[in-house]
């Protein structure tokens, strides 16, 4: 646990191990014979032995002043922390830079809540200010404090989550203010420097490089940001402050890290500058943010998607389950899908596409490729707004009756017919799904099927009773993917499953 430091004692101890080397120490220029030789004369200075090595001395000085400490009085709430996923189930978790009971850190409040502290910067001369969504997230006051010692109370124009912005407005004229960059022009290994406050120690200085740009975050409501990761030393503190080029252009804001510990473990990320600025324009005029919305609930496309479906490679996002009504079902993208470009921009991966449709307004005409059946196609869809509406499928599993008989598929599923009852409760269709009543065979059961899913399709090829899912299981052979389409409460995906030899998938009452 970190204390607070005391540099008074500090120095004082300092200056008692100073004396203790002189004393202890032999002069380095007496001779042997004890003889003490006069002074030397200074010399000059030693020579350089590393050279083009980046010396942040003027970037420092030039952007200071516009990096800003900022004060939050936060009500007392659930915080972003004790939402995510604990250590035990997950081993290393993105983690926001502030948690209770360590400097830097919210602590109690006037009002029973607590003191968020973090960092932002001014981006404009006016005094508007930049700084993370979780530093203001609930405040009833936040203060700005500039390198001069200047305080002011903010006003927060507007917060989005989904990006993890917030901009504040303080009362101001003529203030220094950062420059923005180009961030989609960063690559790995190019030098970066931050500024913050880590640990309430302000105006700290750390520099690295780019790790690496565009990765995405899996534990956070952050899908449609394709972070900046360095080696940049990042702790708590540093959250909303300016992560910058060498030009002192900002091209990042500092927000989260890949830790074990809760502190810094050479893994470090930041919203690109570009991200924020769509944000800032739309705070500044809306007070919120709106984003285009495709309406596909994706997936990654994996070996084994790659052999059920017979796809070329691994390369785009595969459609596990469309809302209906939403964009893409009136466009006719189907399930099993899979999106492999937009307006020409490579999917390389299922999480490139929420960042690139997040960005485009509500009602943009896009054009998306989209492989299908071994050829591909493209498909205009007009885009609509982003809503935090849940959008398939209702919670619970659904009740039926239990079934004694045994399967009839290579797989071991015994299948259940749903009635009207279970549909509505699951959010289906009418005739839409089969229910699994019991597991049978070890393929299924290892590839984490179990009673209470429902099987939407085999493939590409709907199933809507226990008999229909048979017969579209009756011909797989050992050795075979099988894609199946499930559906458990509120998520739908594909599930791959390969049926062993028969010695090592026997049935199995388990």
């Amino acid at each position: 646990m970190i204390r607070s430091l005391r540099p008074f004692a500090a120095m004082s101890l300092g200056a008692a191990i100073a004396t203790a080397v002189v004393v202890a120490l032999p002069d380095a220029t007496a001779q042997q014979s004890g003889a003490v030789t006069p002074a030397a004369s200074p010399q000059a200075p030693a020579p350089q032995l590393v050279g083009g090595l980046p010396d942040f001395t003027q970037l420092v000085e030039r952007v200071g002043p516009a990096v800003v400490n900022i004060e939050a009085d936060v009500k007392p709430r659930r915080t972003a922390m004790q939402q995510m996923p604990d250590d035990e189930d997950i081993p290393e978790i993105f983690r926001r830079f502030f948690g209770p009971g360590m400097p830097g850190m919210p602590s109690p409040g006037p009002r029973g809540g607590g003191v968020s502290m973090g960092t932002g910067f001014i981006i404009s001369a006016d005094g508007y200010v930049l700084t993370n969504h979780h530093v203001v997230e609930g405040s009833d006051e936040v203060k700005v404090k500039l390198s001069d010692r200047r305080e002011f109370t903010a006003k927060v124009v507007g917060s989005d989550e989904k990006s993890d912005v917030a901009l504040l407005k303080i009362s101001g004229g003529s203030l220094p203010f950062l420059r923005t960059g180009d961030s989609n022009q960063l690559k790995p290994g190019q030098w970066v420097v931050a500024i913050g406050s880590p640990f309430g120690l302000d105006h700290s200085v750390t520099a690295g490089v780019v790790s690496a740009v565009g990765r995405s975050n899996p534990y956070a409501n952050q899908q449609y940001v394709p972070f900046i990761q360095t080696d940049v030393a990042i702790n708590r503190g540093n959250s909303g402050g300016p992560l910058l080029n060498t030009r002192g252009e900002v091209v990042g804001i500092n927000s989260q890290i890949f830790s074990n510990s809760g502190g810094y473990m050479g893994v470090s990320f930041a919203i690109p500058i570009d991200i924020a600025m769509n944000a800032v324009q739309q705070l500044k005029t809306t007070g919120r943010v709106s984003r285009g919305q495709l309406g596909v609930l994706i997936g990654p496309v994996d070996q084994d998607a790659v052999k059920g479906f017979s796809l070329p490679d691994s390369r785009g996002a595969l459609v596990n389950d469309l809302p209906p009504g939403s964009a893409a079902e009136k466009a006719g993208i189907q399930r099993g899908d899979v999106i492999r470009a937009i307006n020409g921009t490579s999917i390389n991966d299922a999480s490139d596409l929420p960042p690139l449709i997040g960005a485009m307004a509500p009602g943009t005409k896009v054009r998306l490729s989209v492989y299908r059946e071994g050829r591909t196609i493209e498909i205009p869809v007009t885009l609509t707004e982003l809503s935090d509406t849940p959008t398939a499928g209702t919670p619970g599993s659904t009740p039926r009756s239990p079934s004694s008989a045994p399967s009839s598929n290579p797989l071991g599923i015994v299948g259940q017919d749903l009635d009207a009852d279970d549909r509505r409760q699951l959010g289906l269709k009418p005739g839409e799904g089969v229910g699994i009543a019991r597991i049978e065979g070890l393929a299924a059961r290892s590839a984490g099927l179990r009673p209470g899913d429902v099987i939407l399709q085999v493939g590409r090829s709907d199933v809507s009773s226990a008999a229909a899912l048979n017969q579209q299981l009756r011909d797989v052979k050992q050795g075979q993917t099988v894609m199946l389409l499930v559906r458990r409460g509120q998520s739908t995906q594909f599930v791959a499953v390969t049926p062993r030899a028969s010695g090592d998938d026997e049935s199995d009452e388990g």
